[in-house]
């Protein structure tokens, strides 16, 4: 690749589970075994500037694992991750936000951890708010959203505020109706900019195949395929039907 805007290589993501323990174990506070979870484990691949890859794989695989330690959510255990220097920012239901600050707030807060200036991030903020529908509730706890109100305000944060790298992690399945299509127009709107590189995850096949021109194809933390859109969205629900896996690497 000519020009690369990220490169992810021999990565490796693990996390701690706690097996259940006893009644008499807890009375006595003996110690709790643990079991180390390999989420991502030795995943390597590039993505060119301006490229739009999806990730698909069945629930547990690693998927928004990978995209949050992209994002810096998570800090890899081995292995490294080259942002080549280019601002990344992260669409995902459950991170980002400070729980008992208002819509409004996070706006600004989630603006500025991306990098940007206050005063830039209040000139957008009229359109942010316009764009998530949240009308009142924008001067409400974040707390008290439901998940569709959450995953708007999200992505009219996101798609507002220009980045380099977008990561998005479920969330064009969530909301109603209009409010899909109409983030749907976005996304397309977003990545028509040949400069804007996008990594997307999700289980809706329909999507990734109009919005994507590759496909990385991830299974109990390993990258089984990466590829073009069709074959490997073809090779997945042929996994997802009869269990069986090809690889095509």
């Amino acid at each position: 690749m000519s020009d690369i805007a990220l490169e992810v290589h021999n990565l490796c993501v693990d996390y701690k589970s706690f097996r259940s323990t006893s009644i008499q174990n807890n009375l006595f506070k003996k110690k709790e075994k643990t079991d180390l979870v390999h989420a991502v484990s030795d995943v390597s691949f590039c993505v060119a500037r301006g490229e739009i890859v999806g990730i698909v794989g069945k629930n547990g695989s690693g998927k928004s694992t990978m995209l949050k330690a992209i994002g810096g959510i998570f800090k890899p255990d081995k292995g490294t991750i080259d942002r080549r220097g280019n601002t990344v920012s992260l669409l995902s239901i459950g991170v980002g936000f400070e729980m008992n600050l208002s819509g409004r707030e996070n706006v600004l807060l989630s603006g500025m951890l991306l990098g940007f200036k206050e005063r830039f991030i209040r000139e957008k903020l009229e359109e942010i708010i316009q764009f998530s529908e949240l009308g009142e509730f924008i001067d409400y706890p974040v707390r008290t959203y439901s998940s569709g109100m959450y995953s708007k305000l999200a992505f009219a944060i996101t798609s507002s505020l220009d980045t380099d790298i977008l990561l998005v992690d479920e969330v064009l399945s969530v909301g109603d109706e209009h409010f899909r299509q109409k983030s749907s127009a976005r996304m397309k709107e977003l990545i028509s900019d040949e400069q804007r590189t996008v990594l997307i995850v999700s289980h809706d096949m329909h999507t990734l195949g109009e919005l994507c021109n590759r496909i990385i194809w991830m299974h109990d933390g390993r990258c089984i395929a990466d590829g073009k859109t069709e074959t490997v969205i073809e090779q997945y629900r042929r996994f997802m039907t009869t269990g069986e896996i090809e690889r095509i690497v």
